[in-house]
Protein backbone atom coordinates (compact mmCIF):
# COMPACT_ATOMS: atom_id res chain seq x y z
CA UNK A 1 0.00 0.00 0.00
CA UNK A 2 1.32 3.60 -0.88
CA UNK A 3 -0.11 6.50 0.56
CA UNK A 4 1.80 9.62 -1.21
CA UNK A 5 1.58 12.99 -0.26
CA UNK A 6 -0.79 14.45 -3.05
CA UNK A 7 -1.45 17.63 -1.96
CA UNK A 8 -1.28 20.30 0.65
CA UNK A 9 -3.07 23.09 2.51
CA UNK A 10 -1.28 26.68 3.94
CA UNK A 11 -3.30 28.63 5.55
CA UNK A 12 -2.70 32.49 6.59
CA UNK A 13 -4.58 35.41 7.68
CA UNK A 14 -3.57 37.60 4.69
CA UNK A 15 -4.04 35.51 1.73
CA UNK A 16 -3.20 38.01 -0.97
CA UNK A 17 0.67 38.39 0.50
CA UNK A 18 0.84 34.24 0.35
CA UNK A 19 -0.31 34.26 -3.28
CA UNK A 20 2.37 37.27 -3.75
CA UNK A 21 4.94 35.39 -1.67
CA UNK A 22 4.54 31.35 -3.06
CA UNK A 23 3.97 32.71 -6.69
CA UNK A 24 6.82 35.40 -6.94
CA UNK A 25 8.98 33.14 -4.83
CA UNK A 26 8.52 29.07 -6.18
CA UNK A 27 6.83 30.10 -9.43
CA UNK A 28 3.78 28.63 -8.38
CA UNK A 29 0.77 29.10 -9.85
CA UNK A 30 -2.26 30.67 -7.38
CA UNK A 31 -5.60 30.87 -9.14
CA UNK A 32 -8.10 32.33 -6.90
CA UNK A 33 -11.04 30.85 -6.78
CA UNK A 34 -13.40 33.31 -4.39
CA UNK A 35 -12.81 34.94 -1.15
CA UNK A 36 -10.27 32.78 1.09
CA UNK A 37 -9.37 30.02 -1.12
CA UNK A 38 -6.98 29.67 -3.96
CA UNK A 39 -5.70 26.21 -6.01
CA UNK A 40 -2.06 26.20 -5.79
CA UNK A 41 -0.11 24.55 -8.58
CA UNK A 42 3.67 23.55 -8.65
CA UNK A 43 6.47 22.96 -11.26
CA UNK A 44 7.33 19.41 -12.31
CA UNK A 45 5.16 16.98 -10.73
CA UNK A 46 5.39 18.47 -7.24
CA UNK A 47 1.70 17.70 -5.32
CA UNK A 48 -0.38 20.73 -5.85
CA UNK A 49 -2.29 22.54 -3.09
CA UNK A 50 -4.53 25.30 -1.96
CA UNK A 51 -3.97 28.79 0.09
CA UNK A 52 -6.84 29.24 2.36
CA UNK A 53 -7.43 31.64 4.54
CA UNK A 54 -7.60 31.65 8.12
CA UNK A 55 -7.23 33.09 11.71
CA UNK A 56 -3.74 31.79 11.94
CA UNK A 57 -0.59 29.69 10.32
CA UNK A 58 -0.80 26.31 9.22
CA UNK A 59 0.09 23.66 6.48
CA UNK A 60 -1.88 20.61 6.45
CA UNK A 61 0.01 17.90 4.08
CA UNK A 62 -2.93 15.83 1.84
CA UNK A 63 -2.03 12.07 1.93
CA UNK A 64 -3.72 9.47 -0.50
CA UNK A 65 -5.63 6.31 1.21
CA UNK A 66 -7.32 3.73 -0.09
CA UNK A 67 -10.26 3.41 2.09
CA UNK A 68 -11.25 6.66 3.80
CA UNK A 69 -13.43 5.75 6.68
CA UNK A 70 -10.73 2.80 7.31
CA UNK A 71 -7.72 5.13 7.94
CA UNK A 72 -9.81 7.69 10.21
CA UNK A 73 -10.95 4.43 12.54
CA UNK A 74 -7.24 3.70 12.37
CA UNK A 75 -5.87 7.31 13.15
CA UNK A 76 -8.19 7.73 15.88
CA UNK A 77 -7.31 4.30 17.40
CA UNK A 78 -3.48 5.86 17.39
CA UNK A 79 -4.75 9.19 19.16
CA UNK A 80 -5.25 11.52 16.29
CA UNK A 81 -8.55 13.80 16.29
CA UNK A 82 -11.04 14.36 14.17
CA UNK A 83 -11.27 18.03 12.75
CA UNK A 84 -13.75 18.01 10.18
CA UNK A 85 -15.26 15.28 7.41
CA UNK A 86 -15.27 12.77 6.26
CA UNK A 87 -16.93 14.60 3.62
CA UNK A 88 -17.40 14.03 0.26
CA UNK A 89 -17.98 17.48 -1.64
CA UNK A 90 -18.29 15.76 -5.49
CA UNK A 91 -15.08 15.91 -6.69
CA UNK A 92 -12.55 14.40 -3.99
CA UNK A 93 -13.79 12.75 -0.05
CA UNK A 94 -11.68 13.99 2.49
CA UNK A 95 -10.82 13.98 6.72
CA UNK A 96 -8.48 16.39 8.23
CA UNK A 97 -7.63 15.29 11.72
CA UNK A 98 -4.79 16.28 14.13
CA UNK A 99 -1.89 14.14 14.89
CA UNK A 100 -0.82 13.35 18.59
CA UNK A 101 1.59 16.15 18.38
CA UNK A 102 -1.21 18.86 17.19
CA UNK A 103 -0.10 18.87 13.58
CA UNK A 104 -3.01 18.81 10.52
CA UNK A 105 -3.08 16.26 8.00
CA UNK A 106 -5.46 15.89 5.51
CA UNK A 107 -6.71 12.04 4.31
CA UNK A 108 -8.28 11.56 0.75
CA UNK A 109 -9.28 8.62 -0.84
CA UNK A 110 -7.50 7.60 -3.86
Amino acid sequence: MSNPIVHFDLSGPDEGALHRFYGELLGWEVDAKGPGYALVRTPEGGPDGAIVESEGPSLALGVAVDDLDAAVAEALRLGGELLSGPVDNGWVKKALLRDPAGNKVSLIEK
